[in-house]
C-alpha cells in the first residue's frame, strides 16, 4: 500500500491489519479514504475541507445531493461519494461525535464500524481514516484511541469474510498519534 512504516500495527486473523501511520491522507494508495464530514457534509474546514478542495466540484455536489435526497447524516452514520479528482474509488464520509454530547467513545466506534460497513460492502480491500472527531470537534484524544481500535477490532471480528483486510489511520505527530500507538500496543 503505502512505504510508511506504521508507528503501530496490529495484525488481526484472516490477514487483517491495522496500521496507525504518519501520513497524508490524500496521498495514501489504498482503494478509499474516509472524511471526518458534519451531519450536512458541507467540506468547510479541516480535513474535509482539504478532501474537497483535492476532489474538485464533483464531491461537494454528490455531498450536496445526498442531503437533499436522504437529509442530514446522523452522527454514528456513513454515506460514500465519488472522489472527483482523487485517485480512489469512493471516499467516505462518516459524523463522528462532538466533545459535550455525552457517550462520545460509543458514538465514535458505531462511525468508525459505519465507514468500515460501507468499505465492506463495497467489496474495498483498503481503507485509509483520519482522526475522526479528534480536530475541531474535541474529543480527547485517549477517547479516539479506544474508539478506533475498539471499532477495528469489532469489524474484523464478526465480518470474517469481508473483502476489507486492510484500515490505515492516518495522524499527524501529537497526542492522538501518542494516544492510539499506546492503544494498539496494550
Amino acid at each position: 500500500m503505502s512505504a510508511d512504516k506504521p508507528l503501530a500495527q496490529l495484525d488481526l486473523p484472516g490477514g487483517r491489519s491495522f496500521e496507525v501511520v504518519h501520513a497524508d491522507l490524500l496521498k495514501e494508495t489504498t482503494d478509499a479514504i474516509v472524511n471526518a464530514a458534519n451531519n450536512r457534509l458541507a467540506h468547510g474546514g479541516g480535513v474535509a475541507a482539504a478532501i474537497a478542495r483535492a476532489a474538485g466540484p464533483e464531491l461537494d455536489q454528490a455531498s450536496r445531493e445526498i442531503v437533499r435526497r436522504i437529509g442530514p447524516i446522523a452522527t454514528g452514520e456513513a454515506v460514500v461519494t465519488v472522489a472527483g479528482k482523487l485517485p480512489f474509488k469512493g471516499v467516505v464520509h462518516t459524523v463522528g461525535p462532538r466533545q459535550g454530547e455525552g457517550d462520545e467513545e460509543s458514538k465514535l466506534v458505531a462511525a468508525m464500524l459505519s465507514a468500515f460497513g460501507v468499505a465492506n460492502e463495497l467489496g474495498w480491500r483498503s481503507l485509509s481514516f483520519p482522526a475522526v472527531s479528534a480536530g475541531i470537534y474535541a474529543v480527547p484524544p485517549d477517547v479516539c484511541a479506544r474508539a478506533y481500535v475498539a471499532a477495528v477490532r469489532e469489524f474484523f471480528e464478526t465480518r470474517p469474510d469481508s473483502p476489507l483486510k486492510l484500515l490505515r489511520l492516518c495522524v499527524f505527530p501529537g497526542p492522538v498519534a501518542d494516544a492510539v500507538v499506546r492503544e494498539v500496543r496494550g
